[in-house]
């Protein structure tokens, strides 16, 4: 039997912290993982999520490892951007809880949905993780010929739970969109990927199951600043 969303994320609306691999160096990308690592576990974040965001594939992989090798008592994940297949062996070669897929369902050709479709039972049928699918996700394009309605419902067999984002990093997710996606899918989860912040948190939380957090947590609130553990502190004072 395939693990539920609520098997792996127990705690209802679970917050959880991108390590977005920033750094100019090998020893600066890693002393810099592990800093933001112990920031969020001490913060008292409820997942952490890798992503080879700022560098390469090659540190991707030491960052998993090292969190493997942590365990650190929560959910993690992955996401190795535009290369879903490697993330799936990623997820399994370092035992990760779930990854992440930008979109999984009307970003490619509709000639290419049935590919898309049988690629992705045959990496979830070989992959314990958990698969968080993004729909109309930030940068990716649209060229689906359906109604999002019907993209949504199919979004539902592809993978656990579904992502939805505002248009850019960082940028919050319109309360229309999601209340659309909610309304859409019902009871299934629905994950926010972008733009949750201090002053929208208890709002949005309220409509969706959890959330990816990367630039409000750092000093700045963009994706190149620092990891401040005062603004993790402050959002999760909001929403509990």
């Amino acid at each position: 039997m395939m693990k539920q969303f609520t098997d792996v994320f127990k705690k209802k609306k679970s917050i959880i912290g991108v390590l977005h691999l920033k750094g100019n160096t090998t020893e600066d990308i890693r002393e810099r993982a592990k800093r933001e690592a112990d920031m969020y576990l001490n913060g008292g974040l409820d997942g952490i999520i890798a992503e080879d965001y700022f560098n390469s594939y090659t540190h991707l992989e030491w960052v998993l490892s090292y969190l493997s090798d942590l365990k650190p008592g929560v959910p993690i994940g992955v996401n190795c951007l535009n290369f879903d297949s490697l993330c799936f062996e990623l997820a399994r070669d370092h035992c990760c809880d779930f990854l992440q897929l930008d979109s999984v369902i009307g970003h490619v050709k509709p000639r290419d949905e049935d590919s898309m479709r049988t690629m992705l039972d045959m990496e979830r049928g070989r992959t314990e993780a958990l698969l968080l699918g993004g729909v109309r996700f930030k940068y990716q394009p649209v060229l689906s010929e359906k109604t999002l309605e019907k993209d949504l419902e199919e979004a539902k067999n592809r993978c656990d739970a579904v992502c939805v984002t505002g248009d850019g990093t960082g940028m919050q997710t319109p309360m229309e969109k999601l209340q659309d996606f909610r309304n859409i899918i019902g009871d299934f989860p629905l994950v926010i990927c972008s733009g949750l912040n201090e002053d929208n948190c208890a709002k949005q939380m309220q409509i969706a199951d959890a959330a990816i957090v990367g630039s409000f947590f750092k000093d700045t609130g963009r994706d190149t600043g620092e990891v401040d553990p005062a603004r993790i502190k402050r959002l999760l004072a909001r929403l509990r």
